[in-house]
């Protein structure tokens, strides 16, 4: 009898001793992170956020397993105006919790805010706000807080990345930074998606703040076709976003159209989607000149250089001022169709290096950590400057060097290589925009998907 008194006031003893050191535990937790109970979590569905009682926005959020499994919210802060911000992590609850209304377990931790180093001088700037959380939580969620306690009715952004990926559902991945200004330049748009795909990429992404309604037609083509990814950008909501780069000369908020924010949140979006991902605008293609695909390009570069992550591309410009005088793609079908014809613009600018346009870029995401417009600003190994004769950008668009004329330019008849699959794919494309005429429909002898 008495050993089985003494058994179980061992054990009395042995569980209080567990709960009381639980209980220091959870105190010294609570102290360090915050530890909270969240009886509501609304996820927010928007591409953009505003952290309340603050000028700053929230984007999205991502696991950077590179450094040492942080969460990384991409965000746009207000340089002059920063002060203390907490991150708010959540997890949702189990099936027992929920029955008791208790939605997801949080932590509170102090947030680290890194501004990039490139804003061009306007007030708001592209930042990474840096979490982390104790061990014994993995978040789903998280949420940017100017209170360390006040955390309820707050909108809570889902943790992506959470996972590190070997395999990739693309190879190749553009990165459009903004459309903006009811950009209506469809004919380009088309050509260029259209050898987009010759070259070998397979997803492009959009952030569309707003277009003009022939553009529209073309983006919810190659929305249904698979190929591109529309992302809401509704940044004039927000702020007054520059359509420029110097405030000098084009005032506002936010350099255009916070251009830099959405190539560094489809940098992390694609991280562990796609194998490269180029860093270029609308107007510009990054064509391999002595490989016949993008493929074969990043095949030879990597095993010159096995350790590298960024591919530096020269940008010539292709002038629109000057045309072929031949008319061989001067087609009557593509008249009615708002844009610029590429296939007709063949002269390019002699390219100086030390004054010419900047160049862009093919990256592997998992080695850039923040990136600007025309060089990476954080990287995992070197970058790499590719010869002009061995890639080079088609860039047309308004002269850089007005003052030449024809007969000192450069014939480039890159894109006519292409001619046989890529203007049946071009008029295709047209076809199922809704952007050809009936009569231009009927000349071609085509008849819907079947004309493929």
């Amino acid at each position: 009898m008495k050993r089985r008194y003494f058994g179980l006031l061992t054990g009395v003893c042995a569980l209080t001793a567990f709960l009381l050191v639980w209980w220091q535990w959870e105190m010294t937790m609570a102290d360090q992170y915050g530890l909270l109970v969240l009886l509501e979590q609304p996820e927010t569905a928007d591409t953009i956020t505003h952290i309340r009682n603050s000028k700053h926005l929230m984007v999205s959020a991502f696991k950077d397993h590179r450094r040492d499994g942080a969460i990384r919210v991409i965000s746009i802060i207000k340089r002059k105006e920063l002060h203390k911000l907490y991150c708010v992590l959540c997890v949702h609850a189990n099936a027992s919790a929920k029955l008791n209304g208790i939605v997801s377990r949080c932590v509170s931790s102090k947030a680290q805010v890194e501004i990039h180093t490139d804003h061009f001088g306007f007030p708001y700037a592209t930042s990474d706000i840096l979490c982390t959380s104790p061990s014994f939580i993995e978040p789903t969620h998280v949420s940017i807080s100017t209170d360390r306690n006040a955390v309820q009715s707050f909108k809570y952004l889902p943790i992506q990345n959470k996972e590190i990926k070997k395999s990739f559902k693309y190879n190749f991945t553009v990165c459009i930074s903004n459309l903006f200004g009811e950009f209506n330049n469809a004919l380009q748009f088309v050509q260029t998606m259209e050898v987009y795909k010759l070259i070998g990429i397979q997803r492009v992404v959009i952030y569309n703040t707003s277009c003009g309604p022939v553009v529209e037609k073309v983006l919810q083509h190659y929305s249904k076709e698979g190929i591109l990814e529309v992302v809401p950008w509704p940044i004039d909501k927000f702020l007054k976003p520059s359509p420029g780069w110097q405030p000098s000369l084009f005032p506002g908020d936010l350099h255009y159209y916070g251009q830099l924010t959405t190539l560094n949140e489809c940098i992390y979006r694609y991280m562990y989607q796609s194998r490269y991902i180029l860093l270029n605008d609308i107007d510009e293609i990054i064509m391999p000149y002595k490989h016949a695909s993008l493929g074969d390009l990043m095949d030879t570069l990597q095993k010159q250089y096995s350790d590298a992550g960024v591919f530096k591309i020269d940008n010539p410009i292709f002038p629109k001022t000057q045309s072929d005088d031949s008319g061989r793609f001067s087609r009557p079908e593509w008249k009615s169709v708002p844009g610029v014809n590429i296939l007709e613009h063949i002269y390019r600018e002699p390219y100086q290096k030390s004054t010419d346009s900047p160049t862009k870029m093919i990256i592997n995401p998992r080695h850039v950590e923040q990136t600007s417009v025309h060089s990476v600003l954080k990287r995992f190994g070197p970058s790499i400057d590719v010869p002009f004769d061995v890639c080079h950008i088609i860039h047309v668009r308004v002269p850089l060097q007005w003052y030449l004329r024809k007969d000192q330019l450069y014939e480039d008849k890159k894109l006519w290589e292409f001619e046989e699959k890529l203007i049946p794919n071009i008029n295709h494309a047209l076809h199922e925009s809704g952007l050809l005429l009936q009569s231009d429909t009927a000349s071609l002898g085509m008849s819907g998907p079947a004309y493929l």
